[in-house]
């Protein structure tokens, strides 16, 4: 069986596997959607998430829409995620996936009509439907957000130089039927173009895609190199090409079997203040001046679907979907563009919305190597990795308890601290008071932090493995609670155990334990 063909076919997966809510009573867009979604963010824990299918909307003011609004369907939780990659969650197949579809994309192919075609608004019946009012955006953070925003959409772009298309997320305010803005500043891939067409003095083209098939949604979060398309890479996670169709009004193709596409053009001499709206700090992200867009076609199938991101607060579904696509693109980095044969894993944390705090974990390393893994995370992107530390391939990178282990008695400040300057975060809001962010992003910083062994130590303080192997076995005999190991979970050497001691503990194992004590009687010390 291939990949999904849109939405609706993934829609029925999650149900039929157990992952979907369907909420058929009536409920507010712009006061009860985003709130009912959240509260499983807050009170449920991953494997118990679901994704949300809101099937009779209405809104503020008593509008009713036609077709739902989808949340969640992405990364509610672990498993879902692993499903929208048409993978397992009990595997590291997800990880295989993601480096398989680095190394081996897979071109789209244009083809001459797709459902996301079947209505079409364009000139002076642009707004003959209310334009953007069309569909049923929600409010994400109500009481908070100024507007409805896109918090899934996929914005799709072409760099003027090398042809080359782009598709990233980009929050997006609603402004008016026929206008949005874009939270698209440097050094996002979508700025970056913009700032190309800027100097020819031309407007941006640019298509925004609604509830395509999820790979498309999972590579568009996900920080893919500058230059490398990522249609081409969701259709390695496909197996097979995505189908696009060409656009109405520009020059772009879109996936033929989304839900909405809006396309439009980007002016590029001048900007609109775009926020505030509820970000992944888990604060709110404030207004600044950004790109907007002046919509030229909407196009959707019929009762389209609306999908939208669980973001704000973490842990949410964006975190969760940015945190699995980083740590895919930096584990490439580290193991294959900078050859360090050593990096073992890479993790990232959702406490930090999956981005802030990442855990490298290295097996032998040297000196050298470490600070080379941890100086290539952070230069990776300039807004991201605060905090980068390395660990040991027996320290679980994704284990605040493991890696917090590791910190306390594998790293002396004075020795494996460094402070690396010239990063960027305006979302962070310790770099600087709100009231002094300019049109320019702050100066910020990372630590670096060597938490390895420096050498050889004691074994772990937990009984052999083959030991906790035994106990397990009798445990699950037993019908004990189902247990979920956490690293290190058996003791093992680290590099100094004398032959005397190990000795003596294998005379303790078959009970000759009175052989060490007579032993150490003759060694007694006078004092």
């Amino acid at each position: 069986m291939g990949y999904y063909k849109d939405i609706r076919e993934f829609i029925r997966v999650l149900e039929e596997n157990g992952k979907l809510v369907r909420f058929k009573r009536e409920i507010n867009k712009d006061t009860e959607l985003m709130p009912l979604v959240r509260w499983q963010f807050r009170g449920l824990p991953d494997k118990d998430r679901k994704a949300f299918l809101f099937e009779n909307v209405t809104d503020a003011k008593g509008k009713k829409y036609d077709g739902g609004v989808l949340v969640g369907s992405h990364a509610a939780s672990r498993d879902i995620y692993a499903l929208a990659m048409a993978t397992r969650s009990e595997s590291n197949d997800i990880v295989k996936k993601w480096e398989h579809a680095q190394f081996h994309p897979i071109k789209p192919v244009i083809v001459e009509y797709g459902p996301v075609q079947e209505e079409v608004h364009i000139g002076e019946n642009l707004l003959e439907h209310g334009g953007l009012g069309e569909f049923a955006i929600p409010i994400s953070t109500p009481g908070f957000d100024n507007a409805p925003y896109f918090s899934a959409g996929n914005y799709i772009t072409k760099d003027p130089d090398t042809g080359i298309g782009n598709v990233g997320n980009y929050r997006t305010m609603v402004k008016a039927p026929a206008r949005m803005s874009v939270s698209g500043r440097m050094p996002q891939h979508i700025r970056q173009h913009w700032r190309k067409y800027k100097e020819r003095g031309m407007p941006m083209p640019v298509a925004a895609v609604i509830a395509p098939t999820p790979n498309v949604g999972l590579v568009a979060v996900t920080k893919v190199p500058f230059g490398i398309d990522e249609l081409h890479v969701a259709g390695a996670i496909a197996g097979e090409p995505i189908e696009v169709v060409k656009c109405k009004t520009i020059d772009l193709e879109v996936p033929a079997t989304a839900e909405i596409v809006i396309e439009g053009e980007v002016p590029t001499d001048s900007l609109e203040r775009e926020g505030p709206f509820g970000e992944f700090t888990g604060y709110m992200g404030m207004g600044s001046p950004n790109i907007y867009v002046n919509v030229k076609c909407i196009t959707h199938r019929k009762h389209p679907i609306w999908n939208a991101y669980m973001s704000q607060f973490p842990p949410s579904e964006s975190s969760l979907m940015t945190q699995i696509g980083v740590e895919a693109i930096h584990y490439k980095l580290l193991k294959y563009d900078l050859g360090l044969d050593s990096v073992v894993d890479v993790g990232y944390h959702l406490e930090s919305g999956g981005r802030t705090l990442c855990v490298v974990s290295m097996k032998n390393a040297t000196t050298p190597q470490v600070w080379q893994a941890l100086y290539g995370v952070c230069s990776r992107t300039t807004n991201y990795c605060k905090i980068i530390i390395a660990v040991d391939d027996d320290i679980d990178p994704r284990d605040m308890d493991s890696v917090m282990w590791a910190l306390c008695y594998r790293m002396q400040p004075h020795r494996d601290i460094n402070v690396a300057q010239g990063k960027t975060a305006s979302l962070d809001p310790s770099a600087m008071p709100q009231d002094e962010m300019g049109l320019e992003r702050p100066r910020t910083s990372s630590l670096l932090v060597d938490a390895t062994r420096k050498w050889g130590y004691p074994p772990t303080s937990l009984p052999r493995k083959e030991f906790m192997e035994k106990a397990r076995q009798i445990w699950e005999e037993e019908g004990l609670p189902e247990l979920k190991p956490k690293m290190p979970w058996f003791g093992s050497s680290l590099g100094y155990w004398p032959k005397e001691i190990e000795e003596e503990a294998e005379l303790a194992l078959r009970g000759e334990h009175y052989l060490t004590g007579e032993k150490l009687a003759q060694g007694r010390i006078k004092v």
